[in-house]
């Protein structure tokens, strides 16, 4: 008999303390013994996450009014700019925004106010009758000012590319370091444990999806930046390199400093670790065997950032499993490699999810609109006046 479930039903378990959770990789292990009817018939929610550096990512604050008011002109948060253009005292810190030097940015901010550390403000005011004060100087922590939510542009990407470097020089890139003559390859994307390669129709998720963000409950608020779900895929549905994205959103008060952490990139720039967890109803025995996906099945392109062009050359495509053996072979010769994302931090956020649903903390939400299956990714031409 066909396996059907709704995400109403799949809530009154939960609710009950009888629903049935298991990670992507308990989903994998399963499989491995048992058939995919069978499996699907134990389970109702799967949980996949991933923790790795997101760098379009950043948050709202908003200060609550000073006496006299001020209309910000101009603020930074422990010598970080944020952008004031969209209300009096509201501000728009990116993750990605460096300091007085590239080692500390937005995302150690966000950092800080997360793990309850005290931030330096610093602003000046647009002058008004109604906003007199022209300068502002404070120190501010998460439970001194108003809303702070993070609101993240292009969050967990399906698939991504592995970065080497055939030219002569280290190159510092959002990838990290790569070493001059293939001497190292890096891969962002968590391959099989990442969440939407669990996922790579996109059936389970949908805006207003409700996710782990952070440690705390977040959600899906839109399409990803970039979002780009007519990528070349494989028969078995997953993309040959940067597919679909998520916009997220989420309370920064409720989340978890263990989950939101700076980083930076040497001379690149500054951004943030971010755990991310995503629950799939298991509507059908279909979702069962996409989240079955193994690493040897999913591939990434090979991308040589000796050459400073929007269209790089490839060394053609290598496997997830390929990439986690530690090394890779391009043109003949052994090639390292090392993940950005943290592998077993993923499992981490997967199975706290896991936990989560099965004490009845985090119920499932019904999106309210599907993410686009159709969106052309457009480049950039520069069009000068004549």
């Amino acid at each position: 008999m066909a396996i059907t479930r709704s995400i109403a039903q799949i809530n009154d378990r939960i609710r009950a303390g009888t629903v049935r959770v298991m990670t992507a990789a308990e989903i994998k292990a399963a499989l491995k013994s048992a058939d995919v009817e069978a499996v699907a018939a134990e389970v109702d929610v799967i949980t996949a996450g991933t923790f790795e550096p997101m760098e379009s990512s950043g948050a709202i604050l908003n200060l609550g009014h000073t006496d006299p008011p001020i209309r910000l002109a101009r603020a930074t948060l422990n010598g970080v700019e944020a952008y004031c253009g969209f209300g009096a005292v509201d501000l728009y810190l990116g993750a990605a925004q460096p300091g007085e030097s590239l080692d500390y940015g937005g995302g150690h901010v966000i950092a800080d106010l997360v793990a309850e550390r005290t931030v330096r403000l610093r602003a000046t005011g647009w002058p008004a009758d109604c906003y007199p004060r022209r300068d502002f100087e404070s120190l501010i922590r998460l439970d001194t000012i108003n809303q702070a939510y993070l609101f993240n542009p292009r969050n967990v990407y399906q698939n991504f590319i592995v970065g080497v470097n055939g030219g002569d020089r280290p190159l510092h890139t959002y990838l990290g370091t790569l070493q001059p003559r293939l001497g190292n390859a890096v891969y962002a994307c968590p391959g099989a444990l990442s969440p939407l390669l669990n996922d790579p129709l996109l059936r389970s998720v949908g805006i207003g999806t409700r996710i782990f963000l952070g440690g705390g409950t977040g959600y899906i608020a839109w399409e990803g930046t970039q979002h780009f779900p007519l990528q070349k895929r494989l028969p078995n549905g997953t993309p040959v390199g940067p597919a679909a994205t998520l916009a997220l959103i989420g309370d920064l008060k409720q989340m978890d400093p263990a989950w939101v952490r700076g980083c930076r990139f040497y001379q690149y720039g500054p951004s943030l670790m971010l755990g991310v967890g995503i629950p799939l109803p298991v509507f059908d025995v279909a979702v069962v065997a996409a989240a079955g996906i193994d690493d040897s099945e999913i591939v990434a392109p090979v991308i040589d950032f000796a050459i400073p062009r929007r269209v790089r050359p490839t060394f053609g495509l290598v496997s997830y499993a390929q990439l986690k053996s530690g090394q890779i072979t391009i043109a003949g010769q052994k090639v390292r490699t090392a993940p950005l994302a943290s592998l077993a931090l993923s499992q981490q956020v997967a199975q706290t999810l896991k936990q989560w649903i099965a004490a009845g903390r985090f119920l499932l939400t019904e999106p309210v609109a599907a993410l686009p299956e159709e969106r052309p990714l457009l480049a950039q031409e520069q069009q000068l006046l004549r």
